[in-house]
């Protein structure tokens, strides 16, 4: 019997980035359940749904699709569908997550809430550069690797894996370094452009520091940044 993984995202069940950690998973021979949100629920942190009944639509067999935030996914899989994972795997995020962007990103609280109840968790994301293609199938096949090489390792009680995926030219296949490093601690570049309907978010994401050492240096850098979060 395969071990059963849960799959979920902050960008919706229909992301191609979900769909790539799905192929990653079958790459290792695994089970994919998808609890997955139903619509884009992007940068909405650990939000959690308690004070209504959160709609879950039954897509096909072992795909789920629920009206609510990344850790409600995983809390009604868990809670009321009963999944029973090995393993929780949250994305592939259409858009890094580092330093900062780990406490905003839903994605990332995915991978913390099944911590916090024991599962073996990772969060994954992808670094997004500005009119540059994205190769799902050659990140789903670097996911496998990835997930090959840590899965030897042992895993600290309740902590999970935050890793970024950098953005490289199509013709480069090989799976890049794997740096370990700790979030950044710089924060993001804040900045607002004024008009007729307020204030209108401008700062540009590949122009926020690179503090040594860091997630965001590493990634930046083509690597593979790794980190081991703690909850």
């Amino acid at each position: 019997m395969p071990m059963r993984v849960l799959l979920t995202n902050d960008d919706g069940i229909a992301a191609p980035g979900l769909r790539a950690l799905e192929d990653a998973v079958r790459l290792l021979g695994l089970e994919p359940v998808v609890v997955a949100p139903a619509v884009e629920q992007s940068m909405c942190g650990h939000r959690v749904t308690t004070h209504q009944p959160l709609k879950v639509e039954q897509h096909e067999e072992h795909r789920h699709a629920v009206h609510g935030t990344p850790a409600d996914c995983v809390r009604i899989a868990l809670f009321a569908l009963d999944v029973r994972p090995a393993l929780v795997l949250s994305g592939v995020n259409a858009g890094g997550n580092l330093g900062q962007d780990i406490v905003i990103s839903g994605t990332v609280a995915a991978a913390r809430e099944a911590a916090y109840h024991g599962v073996r968790s990772f969060a994954f994301s992808h670094y997004m550069i500005r009119g540059l293609a994205v190769d799902w199938e050659r990140t789903a096949s670097w996911i496998a690797e990835i997930l090959r090489e840590i899965q030897a390792h042992d895993h600290p009680p309740r902590a999970f894996w935050n890793i970024n995926l950098p953005h490289l030219e199509p013709h480069l296949r090989e799976l890049p370094q794997r740096v370990r490093c700790a979030p950044a601690h710089s924060p993001l570049n804040v900045s607002y452009d004024r008009n007729e309907h307020g204030y209108a978010y401008t700062a540009s994401y590949a122009e926020r520091p690179r503090d040594p050492g860091s997630d965001v240096e590493a990634c930046f850098s083509g690597n593979v940044a790794v980190s081991l979060l703690h909850v």
